[in-house]
């Protein structure tokens, strides 16, 4: 089971999530007044970019760690940052001081994603996208795809049978399946093949440097980008005119009375596919390797299921 990849998508999708505002006006402007982290900020605009992408990424965590400590700046992407590798300061960010910290991520994920994304913002706008999409995860609103959810992971396993597998990626792959039945409904079969090709490029660019030139994965992603918002205006125009009621994430952005524009739907539903890929299958990859580790915890959970 290969899991570095695994660390380093989880490590870095962490690390763009809680970019220190301050801390950023400070590297450019306040830098002679107030003490920062030890590090590096590598190439102008560069940074060292290239230093964490041209060789394995734990390799280059790992280094950092050893050299400055568990807290230490860089600059990736374009963005000077700070970066923290271990659990106290991670706690310090997320739970003891978390008021002191505003996420944000760096200009190009925004535009990959769209800039009208729930976690992009903060305040009322937030609050009401929040509750949209907690309303089509509510068990009332889910229980009519269990029996979808759990087809998928049987085809999944038996697809499985045989082969040496990757396991993160293969949970990657079912939890896009699961996150395309959760917002697309039965509709969702229409248009996954589009969708998924469209997706797994955007993916490919996500971290690439943000040079939007011919030939570049930039480029290649941004393209895709605009495939999936057509895409996706296709399924929304569709909808309206069956004028049908759907229990999916998509007819709870769709309700009139939520006012959101197709611009707002199209960047939430992108955001939510990526929120989601990646987190859930790191959990479900980590399930699968205690579980094996661990048969009299297996056995009782095949035992809870099977009554």
């Amino acid at each position: 089971m290969d899991f570095s990849s695994m660390f380093f998508l989880s490590f870095v999708a962490f690390l763009f999530i809680f970019l220190f505002n301050s801390l950023l006006n400070c590297l450019s402007s306040n830098a002679k007044k107030l003490s920062l982290p030890p590090g590096s900020l590598g190439w102008p605009y560069i940074g060292e970019t290239f230093q964490l992408y041209s060789q394995n990424p734990n390799v280059f965590f790992a280094s950092k760690q050893k050299r400055y400590g568990p807290i230490f700046k860089s600059h990736i992407l374009g963005c000077p940052c700070v970066m923290i590798s271990s659990p106290e300061a991670a706690k310090f960010v997320l739970v003891t001081r978390a008021h002191l910290f505003k996420p944000t991520f760096p200009a190009s994920k925004e535009r990959m994603l769209g800039k009208q994304a729930i976690f992009f913002h903060q305040g009322d706008y937030h609050t009401k996208l929040r509750k949209l999409v907690l309303r089509a995860f509510k068990p009332e609103a889910i229980k009519h795809i269990v029996s979808d959810i759990e087809s998928i992971a049987t085809s999944t396993l038996q697809s499985l049978e045989g082969r040496l597998i990757n396991t993160f990626q293969e949970m990657k792959t079912y939890t896009f399946n699961v996150a395309l039945l959760s917002i697309f409904g039965k509709d969702e079969v229409l248009y996954r093949e589009d969708l998924k090709r469209c997706y797994y490029i955007l993916e490919k660019g996500y971290n690439s440097m943000p040079i939007n030139l011919p030939g570049t994965l930039f480029n290649k992603s941004m393209k895709a980008r605009k495939e999936l918002a057509q895409i996706l205006a296709k399924i929304l125009s569709t909808r309206r005119q069956m004028k049908l009621d759907h229990n999916d994430l998509l007819g709870s952005f769709m309700g009139d009375q939520e006012g959101l524009t197709d611009e707002q739907i199209a960047d939430n539903i992108i955001g939510v596919i990526f929120a989601a890929r990646d987190t859930t299958a790191s959990v479900l990859t980590w399930i699968v390797k205690y579980l094996g580790e661990n048969p009299s915890v297996l056995q009782a959970v095949t035992v809870r299921n099977q009554t």
